[in-house]
């Protein structure tokens, strides 16, 4: 996983995944976009789950599995019916998601199985914890208000897309992108686990790339795009 990230993350500065704007012919089969994070945000949340079958009571490993499935709850089965694009996406960028969350669901779950000593009581009252916790809520939050506010540029399905003004939009193009790198190292904090920093290194290598694209696409189609936006973090612009 962690020698594949830097290659994906390079292979993504070159090709745009075709999926949302970028959608175009040449990928093979395509499914309605809705069915399409159904299918690949699921498994992530439901492997998760698992691990409460699987691993003694203990609050502190809830109260982390709870933050997890905070995300991927959401993102399997709210997000996907909130959409109001008609657009599809290609069959084999659903597979190579599935996969990916299959497997990083997998890995962050059978860390807690494996170490479950490791999350005593005290663990709750660590700085780590603590601060981490504070991380990941501030990612969420972040992510979710600019995901409201993309959703709200749009009335039904076909309709174009817009600049999005405020919040965080007034200093990058990509602040759901932002926000949710900023949750997963909240994530990693928490937990200290090896999985979940492989888990951040593979959100960066996908995000970055995504928003760079998203970047130069406003500023190639609306020519009043704010010259002072950034891609997704002050320093690329």
């Amino acid at each position: 996983m962690m020698v594949i990230a830097p290659v994906v993350f390079v292979l993504l500065l070159f090709i745009t995944a075709p999926y949302g704007r970028y959608q175009r012919q040449g990928w093979g089969p395509v499914i309605a976009s809705r069915k399409a994070w159904i299918m690949i945000e699921t498994p992530a949340s439901l492997l998760m789950l698992a691990v409460f079958l699987i691993v003694p009571v203990n609050l502190t490993i809830y109260l982390l599995l709870g933050a997890w499935q905070i995300h991927y709850f959401h993102r399997a089965f709210i997000y996907p019916f909130r959409l109001k694009s008609d657009r599809m996406m290609p069959l084999v960028v659903v597979l190579i998601a599935i996969i990916f969350n299959t497997v990083n669901a997998f890995l962050n779950g059978y860390h807690f199985v494996l170490n479950q000593s490791w999350y005593s009581s005290d663990w709750l009252y660590s700085l780590n914890f603590i601060a981490g916790a504070i991380v990941f809520a501030t990612g969420f939050f972040i992510t979710k208000r600019s995901d409201a506010i993309l959703r709200n540029l749009r009335s039904g399905p076909g309709d174009g897309y817009q600049i999005p003004q405020g919040f965080l939009y007034r200093w990058v193009s990509s602040p759901n992108y932002l926000g949710e790198s900023i949750q997963w190292l909240g994530w990693a904090l928490m937990t200290l686990a090896p999985a979940a920093w492989v888990f951040l290194l593979w959100t960066l290598a996908n995000l970055v790339p995504r928003a760079l694209s998203h970047h130069r696409w406003y500023r190639e189609n609306f020519v009043d795009y704010p010259a002072s936006r950034k891609a997704i973090l002050p320093y690329l612009v």
